[in-house]
């Protein structure tokens, strides 16, 4: 946790709910939720329990239908559009399950990509890219293509392409869903060593119990509820509230980890 006492990101009786067959449906209910900076974060839960919902709220990228999402003690969703946008582009990175790399480009061009829609100087935006791709081990392949590169390597480009407008918060949407177990090792401790050198803030959804387990601050979406993954993890008493630290969902949602 950050030497800062106030949270980073603080999540007030947020609430999302969908229009679901002429009814509504609650996916996130008055959830309450403090993160600080430099936190590495684990976000678990069934299919549908509203982890990627969640994620997506933190992003901007979805909006809650009540609530208050503050970042730095300021309302986040209080402004215009254009300063939501400004607000993610700028303090937001993120990574998913597919890359969604540009195969018609290289390593170094796609890290770029940001800088140059941002009408950065293209010397400053490729040493920029540079210096991410080496710093992620990929220093040997910037003028290798997508297609040329493996499923790691081309997750470990996604990784440099999110970091390039140097956020605060990282968002991972389950980055090593499609990588086997050594190759989501070598993922984690990517992530693991940005944290640590930076500062970043990084937050996983994952369905992957042996990566959860290596992160910090474990949370469990359940019951439209944040909660603890491990009931009574001393390490959750001042980001959730006191009757959630040792709740257990209503129905067991997850594996045991072999």
């Amino acid at each position: 946790m950050s030497d800062n006492p106030s949270p980073l990101i603080r999540l007030n009786q947020l609430t999302k709910r969908y229009d679901h067959r002429g009814g509504q449906l609650t996916v996130l209910d008055a959830v309450d939720l403090r993160l600080y900076g430099g936190d590495m974060v684990s976000i678990m839960g069934a299919s549908g329990a509203g982890k990627s919902t969640l994620l997506q709220i933190i992003g901007t990228l979805d909006e809650p239908t009540s609530g208050d999402y503050l970042f730095d003690d300021r309302s986040v969703f209080a402004g215009s559009s254009k300063q939501v946008a400004a607000f993610r582009n700028k303090h937001i990175g993120f990574v998913f399950q597919f890359h969604h790399l540009l195969p018609e480009f290289t390593a170094l061009e796609n890290v770029m990509m940001p800088g140059l829609i941002g009408r950065m100087k293209k010397p400053e935006a490729q040493r920029r890219a540079t210096d991410l791709l080496e710093r992620v081990g990929l220093g040997a392949r910037t003028s290798h293509q997508p297609g040329e590169l493996s499923g790691g390597e081309q997750q470990r480009v996604a990784i440099a392409r999110a970091l390039f407008m140097e956020p605060r918060v990282l968002l991972a949407d389950e980055p090593t869903g499609n990588l086997d177990q050594k190759t989501s090792a070598g993922i984690h401790e990517i992530l693991r060593q940005l944290n640590e050198d930076t500062g970043i803030t990084i937050i996983i959804v994952t369905h992957d119990v042996r990566l959860a387990n290596l992160m910090p601050i474990q949370l469990l979406v359940a019951d439209g509820k944040i909660m603890a993954f491990k009931p009574g993890d001393e390490r959750m008493q001042d980001r959730l509230p006191e009757e959630l630290l040792h709740a257990t969902p209503s129905e067991p949602l997850l594996p045991t980890p072999a």
